[in-house]
């Protein structure tokens, strides 16, 4: 059983929970849960989205800076690769993604935004890498996720200075994809996730593996990318029933069974 990250399940969407009172700092325990969940979320044929939301009040306001100050270089070169790798374990859930951000999204909690395939924040939202005010960098992703998304510029303005942005300037970037009043954010994100609960998923997968892995390389390697998963979704049941549904009822009524 985890202790500060769970699973909750209905209607094919999950929602990756932090619950870690009372800034939800992602402590080393935190980034073990968060592999695990993701795990979880991945396996479990009853989801077909998932949500990552920190609550009401906050998402994730950073790594936890009290327990990372008596870390070593040598503590940390055992640790690193576990930390980079919950934030990674979430972006390679193959499955539609979305982080609903409510407060605060700082440093680790940023990280782990990046790593959804969509973003939806509160109004009143605050993201950020501010790892260089402590003096150390992004570790979870950030200098790579975060300059793919917003471009290496802006990327870099925001993790050389440290400074916060705010929910407007986050949707102007293109940090977030939607902003919405705080009451209304996980909502949102579960309606969005929800599309997909009777979709086909094998189909839905080699979409985002075939965009994730072609961003990773040049444009010849990503067609080649796209060809294998395109040939390969012909493999499917869904695959037939979805252009047999088509043929005979139109676009957008086909019942699939996810195999």
């Amino acid at each position: 059983m985890t202790e500060f990250v769970r699973l909750d399940v209905a209607e094919g969407v999950g929602t990756i929970r932090l619950d870690r009172p009372k800034m939800n700092a992602i402590s080393l325990q935190v980034q073990d849960e968060l592999t695990e969940v993701a795990a979880e979320a991945t396996a479990r044929d009853d989801v077909r989205a998932v949500v990552v939301w920190g609550g009401e009040r906050v998402f994730a306001a950073g790594n936890d800076v009290k327990e990372m100050a008596d870390m070593s270089y040598t503590d940390m070169v055992d640790r690193v690769d576990a930390l980079q790798g919950a934030v990674s374990a979430v972006a390679r859930i193959p499955k539609p993604v979305i982080a609903a951000v409510n407060g605060y999204a700082l440093g680790g909690g940023c990280e782990l935004t990046l790593a959804a395939d969509v973003r939806y924040a509160a109004e009143d939202a605050v993201m950020g890498q501010p790892e260089v005010l402590l003096g150390i960098i992004p570790g979870a992703g950030g200098t790579q996720r975060l300059s793919r998304l917003v471009g290496p510029a802006k990327a870099k303005d925001l993790m050389y200075t440290g400074r916060f942005v705010k929910a407007d300037e986050a949707l102007a970037i293109g940090l977030v994809d939607k902003v919405l009043p705080a009451a209304e954010v996980y909502d949102a994100a579960i309606a969005w996730a929800r599309q997909f609960a009777a979709a086909a998923p094998y189909a839905l997968r080699a979409i985002k593996e075939s965009v994730d892995q072609g961003l990773e390389s040049d444009i010849e390697t990503g067609l080649y990318i796209e060809r294998r998963h395109f040939a390969g979704a012909f493999a499917t049941e869904d695959a037939r029933i979805g252009m047999r549904s088509f043929i005979d009822n139109g676009p957008g009524k086909a019942a699939f069974t996810g195999k």
